[in-house]
């Protein structure tokens, strides 16, 4: 397959860093939210924090957009069982023991044990399941067996002795995804996308039978379906498709999806929308690739999602899809002030420091925006992504184009939930943190744009070559995501940026380059127990990154860690030459993606993205204490209400803010629950 594995960016460590009853029965409406009393930060447990985002313009939609975007968003909550179930073959039966104990416990609700359990339920409905969304590890419950088997019989919840016993043994499931070079990493991981008796070897030899050679326009094949062995012992795929497997939840999706068809604002997005409709019936890939071809071609509308199974982080080996769903409206004020890194894509790429025969000579169909989400479910929730590029497939970018989106107002809702205490723990002086707070906004939603619109869409692979997933292997995500980093990077020390217009001066560059340097070596380290490894494929790129850059600069002292006080600091003492070493180093990953070097992935990441200098992480860890911030944010959801006359038909679509994280997703449970 030719696949760029096309990521949801990573939260910035300092950006700032429908229907049911609320049971909280606190509840702010539209009319209201935007004052500045707007509580952003609703909830924070273990190492997250949960906050609310608004819709700003909401009021300015037409009925038909409001009723277009209301169907799109039950489309995606309809499908939110599939990601609990992908994630883990136990989360569902986990997640309606959760709800049972929470809604008919009859006992006492006070005290550590229930103290404790209610941490744990939070953990898991926030993490979709039983593993950490960002760290893979498996939850711990910080309570004994036996109160847990007293919530399970009081409550009547059904939680059956074996599923009780994996949630208290540490090594059994341990990891939701493991890319540990030492172990099969398909037999490691307890993501629920292969039997599991079926290890990597088999999944890549039933796969590689498939490839075509020199298919230009290859089928994204492992995408929506889970391989498992028959009877006969042979594997075989069991397809994600209406009538199939996940096919309750899939026919709700395509419920709404049809009711958002009747009001598509062009006749290009009701095309779109029926292609998707017609994948999900049938689960023929080359349906897929037809809507994406269709979905790209759509940029006139208000109104637009993102619905399907597209992220394909959660397999160790890159090929199945995670079910997500965002639905958005696009700002088209703050998508005014970028439109010319969309413009200007060209140019970008014939000034990248990429091997001439890496670079493409035409760069076509790239769409950006600034959006507003509206409704976010399945992969995309509660953690959610700043920016999003898509489709996937290399061969639909390079003939068709992309679409690429900064998420506005989830950006905005970092911005006034958080502080600066992480600034002034790690910043190497008072001039890295005011330059920070003046410019480490615009520094992160620049980054977010460049690296979308242009870091992804920019390179082409060699003739011949497949896609990463086949000739990167496990190293294919973490090596595109420091490849697009890479490019924005490079670009944010560019004069020509300032005058394109988009930043007064490279200030914003500068301190860019302090956060990314900052969080890539020391910050994001906090999110790690001491000890462990980094695995995640967005820490591992911003480690490999950082550390290639610092090693490599070390004789010119570009980047030079200084310990003060006991504390180190890394400050960079020559921003033009780092700047260098950013494009040196773009130009050996877009080679290795070009080329499919395995090996020299395999080095890259291995020796500079993966193992924590133990020293360092302990004193990150314990200068991390005294910060109140939590390290990990996501989102509760807005809930969209429809409006009804007396014939029932729709009048509006009204907008409420809840503020009960628990709540919501019980309130989800009750309504959006499909799957058996």
């Amino acid at each position: 397959m030719q696949r760029s594995l096309i990521a949801l960016v990573a939260l910035p460590l300092f950006t700032a860093c429908g229907g049911g009853e609320n049971p909280s029965g606190n509840t702010a409406t539209a009319d209201t939210a935007a004052v500045d009393t707007f509580k952003w930060q609703v909830d924070q447990f273990a190492d997250v924090r949960v906050i609310r985002y608004q819709i700003p313009g909401w009021e300015e939609l037409s009925l038909r957009q409001k009723k277009l975007a209301y169907f799109l968003t039950m489309a995606g909550l309809s499908g939110r069982d599939i990601m609990w179930d992908q994630n883990y073959r136990h989360n569902l039966k986990i997640r309606r023991a959760l709800e049972k104990i929470l809604n008919d416990y009859k006992g006492e609700r006070t005290g550590a044990g229930w103290d404790a359990f209610l941490t744990y339920a939070k953990q898991i409905f926030f993490a979709n399941g039983i593993h950490h969304h960002y760290g893979q590890q498996k939850f711990l419950p910080g309570f004994p067996r036996s109160y847990m088997d007293t919530l399970v019989t009081a409550s009547g919840a059904d939680l059956p002795k074996e599923v009780v016993d994996i949630l208290f043994d540490p090594a059994i499931d341990a990891k939701r995804v493991s890319l540990d070079k030492d172990k099969d990493v398909v037999l490691a991981s307890a993501v629920n996308f292969y039997g599991d008796d079926i290890n990597a070897k088999e999944v890549e030899a039933f796969y590689a039978a498939m490839e075509v050679k020199g298919d230009t326009t290859p089928i994204s094949y492992g995408l929506n379906s889970k391989l498992v062995r028959g009877k006969d012992g042979k594997l075989a795929e069991e397809t994600w498709k209406v009538g199939g497997m996940y096919g309750q939840a899939l026919a709700e999706c395509v419920k709404w999806l049809g009711k958002a068809a009747d009001v598509a604002e062009n006749e290009q997005q009701r095309k779109a929308i029926n292609l998707l409709i017609q994948y999900y019936n049938t689960g023929d890939l080359k349906a897929w690739d037809d809507f994406n071809i269709a979905w790209v071609k759509d940029t006139s509308g208000t109104v637009d999602f993102i619905h399907g199974f597209i992220e394909v982080y959660n397999d160790p080996l890159g090929k199945r899809g995670s079910f997500e769903s965002i639905v958005e409206v696009t700002d088209p004020v703050a998508t005014k002030h970028m439109e010319v890194i969309q413009k200007y894509a060209q140019w970008f790429e014939d000034h990248s420091p990429l091997m001439p025969q890496h670079k493409k000579k035409d760069v076509v169909g790239i769409t950006y925006r600034f959006i507003n989400a509206v409704g976010e479910a399945g992969d995309a929730a509660p953690s959610t992504p700043i920016g999003v590029n898509l489709p996937n497939a290399d061969w639909i970018r390079k003939d068709h184009g992309s679409k690429s989106i900064s998420l506005g107002n989830i950006i905005n809702a970092y911005d006034k939930s958080t502080g600066e205490g992480a600034l002034k723990e790690f910043c190497y002086d008072q001039a890295e943190v005011d330059r920070a707070v003046k410019y480490g906004s615009l520094g992160d939603n620049l980054h977010t744009a460049l690296h979308e619109v242009v870091g992804h869409a920019s390179g082409q692979l060699e003739p011949g070559i497949s896609g990463p997933d086949v000739t990167l292997k496990t190293y294919a995500s973490t090596l595109e995501e420091g490849r697009a980093d890479l490019v924005a990077l490079y670009f944010l020390m560019d004069p020509k940026l300032v005058e394109f217009g988009v930043m007064p001066s490279l200030e914003v560059g500068k301190a860019e380059y302090d956060s990314y340097i900052r969080n890539g070596m020391m910050v994001q380290l906090r999110r790690l127990k001491l000890g462990d490894q980094v695995e995640e494929a967005h820490m591992r790129n911003r480690l490999w990154v950082s550390a290639w850059v610092v090693e490599k600069g070390a004789a010119d002292s570009v980047v030079v860690k200084e310990v003060r006080d006991g504390k180190t600091y890394f400050h960079i003492r020559d921003y033009n030459k780092l700047r260098d070493l950013f494009g040196q180093l773009l130009r050996e990953v877009q080679r290795i993606k070009s080329q499919g070097d395995y090996q020299a992935g395999h080095d890259l990441v291995e020796n500079y993205g993966v193992k924590v200098d133990p020293a360092l992480h302990a004193e990150v860890l314990k200068r991390a204490e005294h910060i109140k911030t939590a390290p990990y944010a996501g989102f509760m959801q807005p809930r969209l209400v429809p409006v009804t006359d007396a014939n029932g038909q729709i009048t509006d679509i009204k907008v409420e803010y809840p503020d009960d994280f628990l709540g919501q997703m019980l309130e989800y449970g009750r309504n959006f629950s499909f799957l058996p």
